[in-house]
């Protein structure tokens, strides 16, 4: 069936400005002389990516710029850097190896919270400026060190054998705060002088540090806030005994230890979540009304600018109902003064934004897309502050001055445009055409100034890898971070121009536009038929399918000959609520009959191998990926599924029942949705991938299916990864997992397939 988009690129004048758009070809870069890429160069020093500064923020005076930089002669190791915003050349304000040379294991809390934060290096992974821009604060490797913006000299502020973590400057610079052993303490910057705030943590009761869901599922890492006028802190409390202990191993190349991990799963209870409030000037602690059910979790919380008022974000346990609170901190009462509701799940964000005379921003979900609002201080909403058929990401900030909000939205015209991002300009004061602050054609992320007069830009594009500069409000560029140009010298300049040519295109399904991308391989040849590998995430997330600079491994896959494709599926994307809510209660099926579609229009183009497809994906990905390899109408030839959820009973609350509700109220979608199965139905070949330490998609949901597959004699692959968690990390096992990965594509679906 050769029909639907087999000529869309050649027709993009008769399209819609949606397709027409999204039906581009971009070539790479003409370089002479381009050198092959090989996994021994991709995983290795320097990167491939460039000088990428990441963590990029402003001071709050708007006269230095601090971001993160990897080390030349190890990727894994990041220093802390600074650059004048005006003349001046960036500067390195913290040398991890010359502070820490020789950095000791992290505990188990901090390795946790940075798998649940995502960070695999090391060195300065993080940090944060006091409110007047006076001092950095950086933990590294356990310990606590401060920067002071005058001088730029270092100061060792812990050096204990407990991890200090989550540390903080206070708003006005006088104290820094941390978690050391389950409890919260004070460190003053004057007398140099600890003060602990709770001295009752250990076991399963923490003070101050958000749980294991919220960290992994709720998008938040603390669980302590500090008043603007350092006069509070509003703390959390968690008592874990509720949580069912599941025993995992945890195997690592020296050995094998039980881990009796509190994890709970679908349809299982919670930790207990309480919110307090310690008064500074008393030193009392309030506790917080959250309300009489105490099977909720706690979302956010902030200041109001005075600090007279605490926000607090209540989500019911079923998601469908977030509650904002508007809490007494000295008394600790609360009352609801907006509610958010939803058939299927109320998503979170990090919208909230406290005004400087009373009034609030907050984003909702209920016109069906994501857009911001005005609220004056008892929750009346005001006015709309943006409207139209797209979703805004998230608020950049705030000109209180001139009313000016500034946001990311993937939107041109006043209509979605899902692969590419820009900043946005509206108005406090008015109803406004939002006006593009930066350029269409790539992929922005921006993160701007407290008074919202300047931002930090990032950029990326098909041709051009991640850049960073300083730019005035008006989008005006101020000055370079990193420029990172793709210029002779730069770490992927000798392999540019085999990056091969990328094609966007939509298909439709039930009334939806889904967004595609195929990215064919170098000398590629219309007349030639080749094989395909199908990445696949899937699940709900950003979306994969961008107008940005592709990841060296794609081209790992194209330059051994195979097509790239990846299809955005229903579910996946920040795009409507009808698009993200068409799995609900039955993940993996709408999803899968969206990539089967894909497939049947690879197979409907002349230049694709029908018999010689593969999928490959991680974590949903996984799932997604053993899901269509038995799915008959795929009919994949290979497929690479890398720590797979394969039951999602097994999975954790927040996620699994915000998607799916939970087990016992939706029998028939778990059954559908498990791999076990549907395993007789496997076609072509199998590679399975998974940590033998994952502590979030737990080694369980993988050795049910090697022992199913060994149960129906059924042959397949299987690689383990001793130490490893939800990520294989480190240059040395990528490079075995992508030599392990092009092997078996090989012998699936490429040059030694014919033999076989």
């Amino acid at each position: 069936m050769r029909n639907i988009l087999l000529a869309s690129t050649l027709f993009v004048a008769t399209l819609s400005p949606f397709t027409a758009a999204m039906a581009q070809q971009t070539a790479a870069p003409a370089i002479a002389d381009s050198a092959i890429l090989t996994p021994e160069r991709v995983f290795a020093n320097p990167s491939l990516s460039g000088p990428v500064a990441k963590g990029v923020s402003l001071s709050p005076d708007g006269e230095l710029v601090a971001f993160l930089r990897s080390r030349p002669d190890d990727v894994e190791v990041q220093d802390l850097w600074a650059a004048p915003t005006g003349p001046g050349e960036p500067f390195k304000l913290i040398d991890a190896r010359a502070l820490v040379p020789d950095a000791g294991e992290l505990s188990e809390a901090e390795k946790a919270r940075r798998e649940r934060m995502r960070i695999s290096a090391r060195g300065v992974v993080e940090y944060s400026w006091d409110e007047q821009g006076r001092y950095i604060l950086a933990p590294l490797e356990g310990d606590i060190f401060l920067a002071a913006r005058e001088g730029g000299q270092v100061r060792r502020l812990t050096e204990t054998e407990a991890d200090e973590i989550d540390a903080k400057v206070s708003p006005k610079g006088n104290f820094v705060s941390f978690v050391r052993d389950q409890d919260l303490v004070v460190y003053d910057l004057a007398t140099n002088t600890e003060t602990a705030v709770t001295s009752d943590g250990e076991g399963l009761k923490t003070w101050a540090t958000a749980e294991f869901i919220a960290q992994e599922e709720l998008d938040r890492d603390t669980g302590y806030w500090w008043s603007p006028d350092e006069r509070f802190i509003a703390l959390q409390h968690t008592d874990e005994s509720t949580v069912d202990i599941i025993p995992r191993l945890d195997i690592t190349g020296g050995g094998a230890s039980t881990v009796e991990q509190r994890y709970p799963r679908a349809g299982r209870p919670n930790a207990v979540v309480e919110l307090y409030v310690h008064d500074r000037q008393s030193g009392q602690r309030i506790k917080v009304d959250l309300g009489a059910d105490n099977d909720i979790y706690l979302a956010r919380v902030n200041w109001s600018a005075d600090g007279r008022i605490l926000y607090v974000q209540r989500l019911s346990r079923n998601q469908k109902t977030l509650d904002l609170l508007s809490v007494d901190p000295a008394t600790g009462a609360s009352r609801v003064i907006v509610s958010q509701r939803s058939d299927a799940w109320v998503p979170l964000n990090h919208d909230f934004k406290a005004l400087d005379n009373g009034d609030f921003l907050w984003s909702s979900e209920e016109t069906g897309w994501k857009h911001l609002y005005l609220y004056n201080r008892d929750g009346r909403r005001l006015r709309a502050i943006t409207q139209g058929q797209y979703p805004i990401k998230s608020l950049a900030g705030v000109d209180q001055r001139t009313g000016d909000v500034f946001f990311t939205a993937s939107m041109r015209d006043g209509r979605e445009q899902p692969i590419e991002q820009q900043l946005f300009r509206a108005s406090l004061r008015r109803t406004m055409t939002p006006v593009a602050v930066t350029s269409a054609g790539g992929w922005w992320s921006a993160s701007m100034n407290k008074t919202g007069t300047a931002f930090v830009g990032n950029y990326t594009d098909l041709n051009t890898p991640m850049q960073s500069a300083l730019y005035r409000a008006d989008g005006t560029r101020i000055r370079w971070i990193e420029e990172n140009r793709l210029q002779p010298g730069h770490p992927a300049y000798p392999f540019a121009s085999r990056r091969g040519e990328v094609t966007f295109g939509t298909l439709e399904s039930h009334g939806e536009t889904l967004v595609w991308q195929m990215t064919t391989p170098p000398g590629f040849d219309r007349t030639k038929t080749y094989p395909v590998v199908m990445q696949v995430y899937g699940g709900p997330s950003g979306g994969g399918v961008k107008r940005g600079w592709q990841a060296s491994t794609n081209q790992l896959l194209t330059e051994a000959g195979y097509i790239v494709f990846r299809l955005d599926n229903r579910g996946e994307g920040d795009r409507s609520a009808a698009f993200k809510q068409a799995l609900y209660l039955r993940m993996g099926q709408p999803e899968i009959e969206d990539q089967v579609m894909a497939a049947d229009y690879l197979r409907s183009l002349p230049f694709v191998d029908d018999a010689r497809i593969a999928m490959m994906g991680w974590s949903y990905g996984g799932f997604m990926t053993l899901m269509a390899a038995t799915e008959p109408k795929m009919g994949l030839a290979g497929a690479l599924a890398g720590a797979p959820p394969t039951e999602w009973g097994l999975y954790d609350t927040a996620y699994t029942e915000r998607y799916m509700s939970t087990p016992q109220a939706n029998v028939e979608g778990y059954a559908a949705s498990d791999v076990i199965p549907r395993l007789p139905n496997l076609t072509g070949r199998l590679l399975l991938m998974h940590g033998m330490a994952d502590d979030n998609v737990i080694l369980e949901n993988s050795t049910r299916v090697i022992n199913a597959l060994q149960q129906n004699s059924q042959p397949f692959e299987l690689m383990l990864y001793p130490g490893q968690r939800h990520g294989v990390r480190g240059n040395e096992r990528q490079l075995q997992q992508w030599r392990t990965y092009l092997d078996f594509l090989d012998r699936t679906i490429g040059s030694r397939s014919h033999t076989q």
